[in-house]
């Protein structure tokens, strides 16, 4: 050390710098999250009572928005790592103003469309993977925790612009709600990730990068390992993602009143930040392979536990707990996938392509779950198949860790 310098890698950010960015992402983070994603499920209603447009159109150019996050997410992945991410999160913070602006003034499909197309090339810059890219590269072998500090704080981002995103509603109707958070997206997050994310970005850690065997980023993505991973992180968070969404209506089949199973799904959220906050724990006493596994399998049981229970109460909401635990846990278990096999070198390229098909089945998830209630005659018989999916990536995830020091 000399003074507050980490002098141990060239372009390695001070202390205060390292907080700076630290502190930058859980505030960008929470606004990008709160405007690109929770604004839109709470106005979807009032959008279709004004416009006349169905749901499912509604519901359909959202989920178009999350498919091209997806891809524009792999070029985007390149991007991060040979420059940082105070280019790629700017950019997406300028984008994502005329987006909203967009959305808010779309007087016809097409135009709506288009504008969540526009929002979701935006959202591959200021969600979770160019974060998540940020604090690897910048905060070394210390990254986890500040990997869980940015999702405990993210996770906020629903408790403070659901409930926000009302109030605007009922004042401003859903087309002025949206312009306001349009200033509040450009005002805090443009010039917090312009200026907030400033620094040299360093060169991979070589330490890390000698242990991890200087890998070859494209053998790496034909790998078997990775492509394992890609299969079980996807079908993860298409079950995961699925509970969340179909979580309420499963509740009120088997009895709950809709408050009730409000409740519920709010004390899942409660139990997806304990399950963060003892991820750090879970990192120190299992290896990489083994918490794949069990995050997975967890998943799987809880999934299980929720399909099955028929009551009372009680017992169905610590299983929905359980299955927040699990799903906050594997939020985390994403986002340190890569750098805990192949090192932070090529991190941003190689989580672009893990990211990607996960992205997909989270735009999937919303309607798949109510389709197969309707195939299946009901929820309990979804969170069965949900289930199985969870289990089958907990399988996956035994063979998704290459030979070396990853196994440990």
């Amino acid at each position: 050390m000399h003074g507050d310098r980490m002098t141990e890698q060239p372009g390695t950010l001070s202390r205060a710098g390292l907080r700076r960015v630290l502190a930058v992402l859980c505030v960008t983070e929470i606004v990008s999250w709160g405007v690109l994603y929770y604004a839109f499920p709470v106005l979807a209603p009032g959008i279709a009572a004004d416009t006349g447009w169905s749901i499912g159109t509604i519901t359909a150019a959202f989920s178009l928005g999350l498919v091209v996050a997806a891809l524009v997410g792999i070029p985007a992945g390149h991007l991060l790592d040979r420059a940082g991410p105070r280019l790629v999160m700017t950019a997406g913070s300028v984008l994502a103003v005329p987006a909203v602006v967009g959305i808010a003034t779309a007087g016809s499909p097409p135009w709506f469309f288009a504008a969540w197309v526009l929002a979701g090339v935006a959202q591959a810059g200021v969600l979770y993977q160019p974060a998540f890219a940020a604090l690897t590269r910048w905060w070394g072998p210390r990254r986890v925790a500040a990997l869980t500090a940015v999702t405990l704080l993210a996770g906020l981002a629903s408790t403070i612009f659901a409930p926000l995103t009302a109030v605007l509603f009922e004042q401003l109707g859903w087309r002025g709600t949206y312009l306001v958070l349009a200033v509040v997206l450009g005002v805090v997050t443009i010039p917090a990730h312009l200026l907030g994310l400033r620094g040299r970005w360093p060169d991979p850690d070589a330490r890390e990068h000698a242990g991890h065997g200087g890998h070859d980023p494209d053998a790496v993505a034909r790998s078997r390992p990775f492509v394992l991973l890609v299969a079980a992180i996807a079908l993860g968070t298409f079950a995961a993602f699925a509970v969340v969404v179909n979580q309420v209506p499963l509740l009120i089949e088997r009895g709950l009143s809709t408050t009730s199973a409000a409740w519920a799904l709010g004390l899942g959220g409660l139990g997806q930040v304990l399950g963060r906050l003892g991820y750090g724990r879970l990192t120190t006493h299992t290896s990489v392979r083994a918490r794949g596994v069990l995050v997975l399998a967890v998943t799987a049981a809880a999934t299980a536990l929720l399909g099955l229970l028929p009551g009372p109460p009680a017992l169905l909401v610590a299983a929905a707990m359980l299955a927040g635990a699990a799903r906050g846990v594997f939020t985390l278990l994403q986002a340190t996938a890569v750098s805990d096999r192949w090192g932070a070198a090529h991190y941003g390229r190689l989580s672009g392509l893990l990211a990607a098909p996960a992205m997909l089945a989270t735009a999937l998830a919303p309607w798949a779950g109510a389709a197969m209630a309707g195939l299946l005659g009901g929820y309990p018989p979804v969170f069965a198949v949900l289930a199985v999916l969870a289990a089958l990536a907990a399988v996956l995830a035994v063979g998704s860790v290459p030979r070396g020091p990853a196994e440990r």
